[in-house]
């Protein structure tokens, strides 16, 4: 019956908003059409799609607002004026009674919430379609007294995700078999994607684990605060963590005056950002201004503080050369490299003429590097390769999905903060050492120290092996013959050993001067 309600309610929103007509006029079915003509008489739909679509959301509760951020990062899908809107949608929800998180807190801990905090704050700071956070006082186990913020989910939050859930997939369903665009758009993909990102934040203890991670990577940077997890109250509806104090990064005026370098904190996001993405290949993925405050206090005055870490990103080393090695080809300009690497990454069919596929990405990059560099946005560049990519079926990763919504976001806040931000410049160093990092004698001494263990194992066995060898029993003959052929390959080993080291020598020196020239040429 609920689902029934739910159902009903939804069809009505639908209705309300003229989104019957947005879906129905892409169907085949030639009375479909004319319902969709039907259905729409008598009502205003002057409001461009993509605002009808976001007000609907927002009008369906907090799971579809999600929904709707989710769908924003899926550019190669949208069309841009849906995806632009979609992208203004904020987790602006009504909190939850204190008396439920309260009780919520007490059933993790097992312990009175009086008895847990000096003090707690019984009015949350912040609501979001997920959780909502308190301030707090705790002391440790020192007898210290702390500040600490305890982020509580929403309570019921799975029945009422999975019934949410339930119902869009089959109007994925429905829309993959009915629309003519509807394959191509994935709908039955998209809800998965979001059944993945939903549940994970649903378990707040894996965002403490992304917190703490993202903490020990961001260690001696001295760029970013990344608030402490308190482990001994860490449970999956629960969190508590260090306190951070800062002003939004969307007051922008208020920092200035506080005395804030602006050009500076932009391009101290772009480092932060590249840093994450090239040196560690783990970043935080939903940096939108509601996340991102800056420090107001002396001794970390103008650092960034990031919050909220319930979305990650992560790379392989194979992810992370693929996007230097193609940002590297676009720096110079070599649409041809760019081509070949998506067929050698297996992101496009192995049947692609390379020819075809680098007329397309030229079509898309030449326009931007023929203006001023500080002019070319990078997110828009992605943004067209991304839809240039339908033709060609490429197959678009997770993982770079989440890199592209990221990248444009601080794209944008970078630009927000410093017009003349020039995004490309910033990344550069990265990528230069990113790839030097990869190709030098630095890569092979780590990968050397790697197997060094394995050696290590083996070294100390093989006086025992020979003398285990020798003692066998053996006629004189055999023996003089074994031990001939094990003089002789000690004598082939010797010399193989030799001719690897000189060969590491050389490959060495030729490394270092290679890179002297290709650093003064490479970008």
């Amino acid at each position: 019956m609920n689902r029934l309600l739910r159902g009903g309610f939804i069809l009505f929103i639908v209705l309300r908003y003229g989104l019957d007509e947005l879906v129905l006029t892409s169907f085949q079915k030639p009375w479909l059409r004319v319902l969709a003509r039907m259905i729409s008489m008598g009502r205003d739909l002057t409001a461009p799609r993509g605002q009808r679509i976001r007000e609907a959301l927002e009008r369906l509760g907090p799971i579809f607002v999600k929904f709707g951020q989710v769908l924003s990062t899926r550019r190669d899908l949208l069309p841009t004026d849906i995806a632009d809107e979609l992208a203004q949608l904020q987790d602006n929800v009504p909190p939850f009674p204190s008396e439920v998180a309260i009780a919520t807190i007490e059933r993790a801990f097992k312990r009175k919430v009086d008895d847990i905090f000096v003090q707690f704050d019984r009015q949350p700071v912040a609501s979001a379609s997920i959780a909502q956070v308190h301030f707090a006082v705790l002391k440790d186990k020192l007898g210290v007294e702390r500040d600490v913020a305890v982020k509580v989910l929403r309570p019921e939050m799975l029945p009422v995700i999975e019934k949410d859930l339930s119902l869009m997939r089959m109007m994925a369903g429905w829309v993959e078999g009915l629309s003519a665009d509807g394959k191509r758009l994935k709908p039955k993909e998209v809800v998965s994607e979001f059944d993945k990102y939903l549940h994970d934040e649903l378990d707040l203890v894996r965002e403490a684990s992304n917190a703490a991670q993202l903490r020990r990577n961001m260690d001696g940077l001295n760029l970013v605060l990344i608030p402490e997890m308190i482990w001994d109250f860490c449970h999956t509806e629960v969190i508590v963590m260090e306190r951070m104090i800062g002003v939004p990064i969307s007051q922008i005026e208020r920092l200035r005056d506080a005395g804030v370098n602006i050009p500076q904190l932009a391009r101290d996001g772009v480092t932060l950002f590249f840093t994450q993405v090239f040196r560690d290949g783990f970043f935080h993925a939903d940096m939108h201004p509601g996340n991102i405050q800056v420090s107001l206090v002396p001794n970390t005055f103008g650092r960034y503080i990031s919050l909220d870490f319930g979305i990650v990103g992560t790379l392989t080393e194979f992810d992370k050369k693929y996007l230097a090695q193609n940002f590297t080809a676009f720096f110079r300009r070599d649409y041809k490299r760019v081509s070949e690497l998506h067929i050698e990454s297996g992101w496009v069919p192995a049947d692609t003429r390379v020819d075809e596929l680098e007329s397309a990405i030229r079509a898309v990059c030449e326009p931007y590097f023929d203006r001023p560099l500080k002019e070319i946005s990078l997110g828009m560049v992605l943004m067209r390769l991304f839809q240039t990519s339908r033709r060609f079926h490429v197959e678009i990763q997770p993982q770079l999905v989440l890199l592209q919504k990221t990248l444009l976001n601080i794209e944008g806040l970078g630009r927000q903060l410093d017009p003349e931000l020039d995004l490309w410049n910033t990344a550069k160093p990265f990528l230069e050492k990113w790839m030097i990092d990869q190709l030098g004698p630095k890569k092979l001494l780590l990968e050397l120290r790697d197997q060094a263990p394995q050696y290590a194992k083996l070294l100390p066995q093989l006086p025992r092996l020979l003398h285990d060898f020798l003692r066998q029993p053996r006629s004189d003959l055999e023996e003089r013959k074994n031990l001939a052929n094990l003089i002789a390959e000690q004598r082939r080993t010797n010399h193989t050993l030799q001719t690897i080291l000189y060969l590491c020598i050389g490959f060495v020196v030729a490394s270092v001067a290679l890179q002297l020239l290709w650093h003064l040429d490479l970008f």
